[in-house]
């Protein structure tokens, strides 16, 4: 049996689920969305929109990071279970510095941010020894160019945050060819030891960090209803927005999950650390600013249904759809996962419901985001079933 082929072999025989520990990990990552949707609130523009999305695509990076580590060095041990924790505390320190981060909060944010990588790398050289410096040195270079940009403003602070991404980005190919070039292995035996993941624990972490970032969306809700009187009408819009949630829920849960674990299984150990990048990092990041954005919106709309919306919490309700519509779209491409054209057609119609909330009501473009969501839905299903009745037949 080759190297790969073994590797290969001992993943498929686990599949462990998620522990408490890492959900509870998840919860606090996902008080940075939270807070997020706080720093977009209080100031809705294209600007602090695109803000937003930078510190996100950042900081998933590290979370991403620990995801893969947990699938290989599960918290099953005290020392791990410490380092862990304290993974936890710092990326609380920069959920709890993002409201000010461009303003008086950015230092607090990268240290906070220096200190999720510093542990991270202690915990991955659990796995993979001195191969941690491969991901440790380029983790740590953005986190201190986060922390520099605290310390400037305006377009210089914007370019060190792009310096970050820059080394986050770089940091794969890092990870693939300087550990062979270090002890002379190959690059495909580099790519089998990052590809052993378990794909049952990997496919359900991110599925239950989806499922916590919706729970952000119905929290908006609250937010949004505050102290407001309630109202048949508010009852109305709160159940439209919960419709919304639901049906982006759908939209991924009812098909995507259990597929996406089967595709996982069927591809070799040395393609799936790719493939994990791809699916689970760049396709899951507009599903997850999606949820963000469309969580401001709720908090905008909520208190003025019958009203004209204003141009940014609508198009932060249509564009929360959109993203995600896109970002599953995606998804399912680079899983091959099928059928795509009925997401990836509708990914871009919320963008139009936008107008009705602008030049209607929140009331009119909430039930046309939740419409586009339903006969999007309803129409892949009837594909799918008939697509599928041939093969029914051939059984019988």
């Amino acid at each position: 049996m080759s190297t790969g082929e073994h590797m290969n072999t001992a993943v498929e025989e686990p599949g462990r689920r998620v522990t408490s520990l890492e959900l509870f990990f998840d919860l606090v990552f996902v008080f940075t969305l939270t807070q997020l949707s706080v720093l977009l609130a209080g100031d809705l523009t294209f600007a602090t929109a695109g803000r937003v999305a930078l510190i996100f695509v950042v900081l998933f990076w590290m979370y991403g990071a620990y995801a893969y580590l947990t699938n290989q060095v599960p918290p099953d041990r005290p020392s791990r279970r410490l380092l862990l924790m304290l993974g936890m505390g710092a990326f609380l320190v920069c959920a709890l510095a993002i409201p000010r981060v461009f303003d008086d909060t950015g230092v607090v944010f990268g240290l906070g941010f220096l200190a999720v990588v510093v542990v991270h790398t202690a915990l991955y050289t659990r796995s993979h020894g001195l191969d941690a410096i491969w991901y440790g040195v380029p983790n740590s270079l953005a986190a201190l160019a986060v922390t520099a940009a605290g310390f400037l403003d305006g377009l210089a602070a914007d370019g060190l945050w792009l310096l970050a991404l820059l080394l986050q980005f770089v940091t794969p190919f890092l990870a693939e060819h300087g550990p062979g070039r270090a002890d002379g292995r190959s690059a495909a035996a580099v790519r089998v030891q990052l590809g052993s993941l378990d794909p049952a624990h990997f496919v359900e972490r991110h599925g239950l960090l989806l499922i916590v970032a919706f729970g952000e969306s119905v929290i908006a809700i609250g937010t949004g209803i505050g102290e407001l009187p309630l109202t048949p009408g508010l009852f109305g819009g709160a159940f439209l927005s919960l419709a919304l949630a639901v049906a982006l829920w759908w939209t991924y849960f009812v098909r995507d999950e259990e597929a996406a674990e089967a595709a996982f299984r069927n591809t070799p150990a040395p393609s799936r650390w790719r493939l994990a990048m791809n699916a689970y990092y760049y396709a899951f990041l507009p599903m997850l600013l999606g949820i963000a954005y469309l969580a401001t919106g709720v908090k905008k709309t909520l208190g003025h249904l019958t009203e004209h919306l204003h141009t940014g919490p609508a198009l932060a309700l249509a564009g929360g759809v959109a993203l995600f519509l896109a970002g599953d779209a995606a998804f399912r491409t680079v899983l091959r996962l099928r059928p795509v054209r009925f997401r990836a057609t509708a990914a871009p119609v919320p963008l139009a419901a936008a107008l009705l909330g602008i030049h209607l009501s929140a009331v009119a473009e909430l039930l046309a985001l939740v419409g586009v969501l339903v006969v999007m839905l309803a129409v892949e299903a009837r594909s799918c079933a008939v697509s599928e009745e041939p093969r029914d037949l051939v059984r019988t």
